[in-house]
């Protein structure tokens, strides 16, 4: 098969990054059809740093401060988050977070991660999961990162709870989904924790 010209695979390098900037080398280097030795050339030449740096960056990034939990007790490194729209962290599996045997992740980490983006995207001191409908699509391995991406889809002043659907990627492949009911304080203490209350 024809090799595309170096500029024309510059161009598809960079705009992969642009689309997706937790994409690995080992990602790129199955799209691309080249050697990971090109893949790094290539970046090095553009000026693409790699994937932990470009993490750090966007991590550095201003974003909205979690209110709803300690940032120590996020599960996963937030590096986009919008509250009350939407939220991103990435979560590495590392030998602790898998079975011995086969190098598959347990399935308590996987939700831990979405379940406190879910609870962390949320405006308010206090937040809760009510319910959670959960689909767990393929296992993830020993060394896969797992991007969450939460989106807040409505909030309820009346009810005091918010919808958040979340997806996890590795890569470009779901390997995780959940739709989150959360509890939010938000105006209780108007209430008197009276649902009935006119709305607003």
């Amino acid at each position: 098969m024809e090799r595309m010209p170096k500029r024309q695979r510059h161009q598809q390098l960079a705009q992969c990054i642009e689309e997706n900037p937790f994409i690995t080398d080992r990602e790129l280097t199955r799209f691309l059809k080249v050697s990971i030795q090109t893949i790094r050339l290539d970046r090095m030449e553009l000026g693409i740093p790699e994937l932990r740096e470009r993490m750090k960056l966007m991590a550095e990034r201003s974003y909205d401060s979690v209110r709803s939990l300690p940032l120590h007790e996020v599960i996963g490194e937030i590096v986009d988050l919008e509250l009350d729209k939407s939220g991103i962290s990435i979560f590495e599996i590392r030998e602790e977070h898998v079975f011995s045997r086969t190098a598959i992740a347990r399935g308590h980490h996987v939700f831990a991660q979405a379940n406190s983006l879910a609870v962390a995207v949320i405006n308010d001191a206090i937040a809760l999961t009510v319910t959670a409908d959960i689909r767990f699509i393929r296992p993830v391995k020993l060394g896969e990162k797992c991007i969450a991406k939460a989106y807040v889809r409505s909030i309820s002043g009346e009810r005091g709870k918010s919808k958040v659907e979340l997806f996890t990627y590795v890569g470009d492949e779901m390997v995780f989904q959940g739709n989150f009911v959360i509890y939010r304080s938000e105006g209780e203490a108007d209430r008197g924790g009276d649902e009935s209350a006119d709305r607003h």
